[in-house]
């Protein structure tokens, strides 16, 4: 499935619910689903720099795309990379660096975090790139 693809699914998903409260919630379910990074990989340099909370993110590259896993000690952030991973992961290199964040700003997730957590939220999108970047200049 393409990220428009994905991305287009969680627009969809998040209108369904009334207020932030609902939302949030469903956020915290999402974190509860997160393919968990294996425990040698919850290292200092697995860190997202920037998040207020600890999270640790690792990506791998088989077949021609990255697989990302994860893991954060506080639930909200576990939703959130929750949601990026899902877009990210199982992708080429080449479409994660092209792909646009628009549906972050459609579905008003950084406008109801706190000034840290959109912070943080910016970090991890940067820290996927990263890899993306790093993969594709393999080739």
């Amino acid at each position: 499935m393409s990220i428009k693809t994905i991305q287009e699914e969680i627009i969809d998903e998040f209108s369904m619910f009334d207020d932030w409260d609902e939302r949030f919630q469903y956020v915290i379910d999402l974190g509860k689903t997160l393919p968990l990074i294996e425990e040698k990989y919850k290292i200092e340099e697995n860190t997202i720099k920037g998040c207020q909370s600890k999270v640790w993110l690792h990506g791998e590259e088989t077949d021609g795309k990255i697989i990302f896993t994860s893991d954060s000690d506080a639930i909200i952030t576990k939703g959130i990379i929750a949601i990026l991973i899902r877009v990210f992961s199982n992708q080429k290199a080449k479409d994660i660096l092209e792909a646009d964040t628009k549906f972050i700003d459609e579905i008003g997730l950084k406008e109801q975090l706190s000034p840290t957590r959109a912070n943080g939220l910016v970090s991890m999108i940067k820290q996927i790139k990263m890899y993306a970047l790093a993969y594709d200049s393999k080739k």
